[in-house]
């Protein structure tokens, strides 16, 4: 495997893989200090981000490599109208990964066919997130023990959501896995992924707009937020941004042992109330970011 593109790329072993070299960061961060020493990452962010960004760059720093690159589409050349293809096939001469946010669908695919070293995707507008969704899959085992035998019932925005689009099509691969998909009627799930991913491979599911209704059978509740940057008019999004928000109350028919999880930034869908919660793992999961971030990056600079 040379780039990672789409969560799907990846087959069920490389993704137990890297969950267990990520958990071998985490018990053992003193051996894993030096191995990328010399080597460099360039972030090439062409779009917003905190998170992804600084995880991908704590992850290069804490395996002793080094970081270059910009954080908007404005510092770097784009703003002169340089295509991808050209950025891209000059970063490749300065660093020996790159990680890549755009807000074009399809730019990192681009961007992997011109580098001529590993290419990341970070985030590619409403379509694909594959390092959350690796984090999301370790989180869920870390507070586990397990990804098969689960309920996962994922809320709020489910049409835009790239995180809830590539975390379906992981868990999907698992066994006994099955699906809440709540939102508004507006933001329901696209079709294809219904047909193409849960039907076609008979992945149990109910489609609701009542979260209360689904609670009480959910091992795991994926709240996301409604995403102002994905709508065309601002009547919309104003009208659905609070369709759905978590609090004490909501969680009184829950599992004792829910987990909820986040792939943040949170606006108001989950009230703070609920941050000292032990089923909150959302702040451990944006953590368990960085060393997955770090069992990938060696992977693709075949680092042993």
């Amino acid at each position: 495997m040379r780039n990672l593109i789409d969560i799907q790329q990846l087959s069920v072993q490389e993704i137990d893989e890297l969950i267990e070299k990520a958990n071998d960061i985490i018990a053992h961060p003193e051996q894993y200090r030096e191995k990328c020493r010399y080597k460099k990452l360039a972030t090439l962010f062409f779009e917003p981000s905190t998170r992804t960004r600084l995880s991908f760059e704590a992850a290069m720093y804490e395996l002793g490599g080094q970081v270059l690159g910009f954080s908007e589409a404005q510092s770097s050349s784009a703003a002169k109208g340089e295509s991808v293809a050209d950025t891209v096939r000059v970063v490749s001469g300065y660093a020996d990964i790159i990680a890549m946010r755009h807000p074009k669908e399809g730019a990192p695919l681009v961007a992997s066919m011109h580098a001529t070293v590993p290419v990341i995707n970070a985030g590619d507008g409403g379509h694909l997130h594959p390092t959350q969704t690796l984090t999301d899959l370790l989180t869920i085992r870390r507070e586990k023990g397990r990804l098969t035998d689960l309920t996962i019932g994922v809320c709020g925005d489910l049409k835009f959501g790239r995180t809830v689009h590539s975390l379906i099509a992981a868990m999907a691969r698992y066994e006994n896995v099955r699906f809440a998909l709540i939102s508004p009627e507006e933001l329901k799930l696209p079709s294809y992924i219904k047909k193409e991913i849960l039907q076609q491979k008979h992945i149990e599911y109910v489609q609701t707009t009542d979260l209360s209704a689904v609670m009480p059978q959910l091992d795991i509740l994926y709240m996301t937020r409604v995403q102002r940057e994905r709508f065309f008019n601002e009547e919309d999004y104003l009208r659905l941004k609070d369709s759905y928000i978590l609090t004490p109350e909501k969680l009184q028919n829950a599992m004792a042992d829910l987990s909820i999880l986040h792939p943040l930034p949170r606006v108001n869908e989950i009230s703070t109330a609920i941050d000292d919660d032990p089923r909150a793992c959302y702040f451990r999961q944006a953590r368990y970011g960085k060393y997955i971030r770090m069992a990938l990056i060696l992977k693709l600079l075949e680092v042993e």
